[in-house]
């Protein structure tokens, strides 16, 4: 009896020892911060410290084992022409890959998600498969498609119709249509997929009521398809302007070295030639945050317009 109430005694004072570190492991308070942590660790690591380093190398000139504060002298020449060449040719390719791939991945989503629509799981698979091209393959096969000569498959197509060849990538137009249509056949597929996941959660049920009302198609989308997925549309929007002010890959795969007339150049292509090519990391690291205020008041501005900010009644 004396040997059991012993080890009852050291049982409950080891115990009350590990009660605190038990309830500190098992905190329903400390269990949030615990699973979020690697995301917290990881913004710090890869975002956050290279943000600083961006915003103190902006103030700096960087030469090979030389650092030099010049305060605001790259930040009054960042506005030149060739910036704004390069900003005028970004904002082109964002309005236009924005349109795109919102309107035409939606349109593509409503055919699939019909029930009168065959074989949609084969297209749905079938139109993903350009999001898993390589951008350097995908490079490749436009340049081959649009070339210059008259034996290339676009030029052979033109002149079946009674059309002169082009210079694809030698025009504004016709090389802004490649940065575009590049884009638009690698990232169609995923906004589908995004658009098709939406569809599935309307409800039917007002779906069907609105069709015993006597509602046409169109005014069924209208009212009860377009506002169940517009939460999906502004997601779709604001990936679609970051992802465009960012665009490097295009322009860097169809025009290795500077595009003539600064027709292909964009921002983050602007930054990598003053910042790597030209040794100027001072410099470019000044666009980039200039880029990045730019991207942010869009956003804001984007998410303002399309009520991204109003709570729901």
């Amino acid at each position: 009896m004396r040997l059991t109430n012993f080890f009852a005694d050291r049982w409950a004072k080891n115990s009350s020892q590990n009660a605190p570190r038990s309830s500190f492991l098992y905190s329903k308070k400390l269990a949030p911060y615990i699973f979020i942590s690697p995301f917290i660790i990881s913004l710090l690591v890869l975002y956050l410290y290279p943000l600083y380093s961006a915003i103190q190398m902006s103030f700096q000139q960087v030469l090979p084992g030389q650092v030099f504060y010049v305060g605001l002298e790259n930040y009054e020449r960042v506005f030149n022409p060739v910036f704004f060449r390069a900003l005028q040719n970004t904002s082109i390719y964002v309005l236009a890959t924005v349109l795109i791939l919102t309107v035409f991945p939606l349109i593509l989503a409503l055919i699939l998600n019909h029930k009168a629509t065959r074989f949609s799981n084969f297209f749905r698979a079938a139109i993903f498969i350009p999001a898993l091209t390589s951008v350097v393959v995908a490079g490749t096969i436009f340049r081959l498609v649009f070339g210059e000569s008259d034996q290339a498959l676009a030029n052979q197509v033109l002149g079946l119709v009674g059309f002169s060849s082009v210079d694809w990538r030698y025009g504004a137009g016709s090389a802004m249509f490649l940065m575009v249509a590049m884009a638009s056949w690698r990232w169609m597929g995923v906004n589908i997929i995004y658009f098709l996941a939406a569809l599935q959660t309307v409800n039917q049920d007002l779906t069907e009521a609105a069709s015993m009302d006597g509602a046409n198609g169109l005014q069924r989308f209208r009212h009860v398809t377009l506002p169940a997925i517009k939460p999906i549309i502004v997601f779709l929007v604001t990936i679609s302007i970051i992802n465009g002010f960012r665009m490097f890959e295009e322009s860097y795969v169809l025009w290795e070295n500077n595009s003539p007339g600064y027709i292909g150049l964009t921002v983050v292509r602007y930054i990598y030639q003053e910042g790597i090519q030209n040794n100027n990391m001072g410099f470019g690291a000044a666009v980039g945050i200039i880029l990045l205020l730019i991207i942010f008041i869009v956003s804001i501005v984007q998410l303002l317009l399309t009520g991204a900010f109003k709570k729901e009644d």
